[in-house]
């Protein structure tokens, strides 16, 4: 069951639990949202992100996947001086992931890395309990 906690203005929030088909309802949940902002241009990345982030937690955590999408303001959020998509991915682990570089024949390990290719910035932060992975997409033709 996938606990949506806001979706109004310019921030949605959901939990997800941490079984097999949160990642398909993450995306469903990102890429509604986005369309809603008219943000398609962005959708295809993002939800390939969104992907990689929530199965990388579902693959080492057993609690819930927080997922929270926010549009910056140039003037007060982002210091790119750029309208930005700011989207985290949270979980109750504390360690945070680590980029690896997958070989050729590696099946995944690639996650991270896309995210480092793909996003303007991003990083990790602990909380209280667990830990935050997030990325930063700049909105094109804003």
């Amino acid at each position: 069951m996938i606990g949506v906690i806001e979706t109004d203005g310019e921030c949605a929030e959901w939990a997800f639990p941490a079984e097999p088909g949160a990642v398909r309802t993450a995306r469903h949940a990102v890429l509604g949202k986005l369309r809603a902002w008219g943000l398609e241009s962005v959708g295809d990345v993002t939800v390939l992100l969104v992907s990689e982030l929530v199965t990388n937690s579902l693959r080492y955590a057993s609690g819930p996947i927080g997922v929270r999408m926010s549009r910056q303001d140039p003037a007060t959020d982002p210091p790119t001086g750029r309208p930005a998509l700011l989207v985290e991915v949270s979980d109750p682990l504390p360690d945070p992931p680590r980029e690896r570089v997958a070989s050729p024949d590696d099946e995944g390990g690639r996650g991270l890395h896309l995210v480092a290719v793909s996003a303007q910035r991003w990083g990790t932060r602990h909380g209280k309990s667990g830990k935050t992975v997030w990325f930063e997409l700049t909105l094109p033709g804003e």
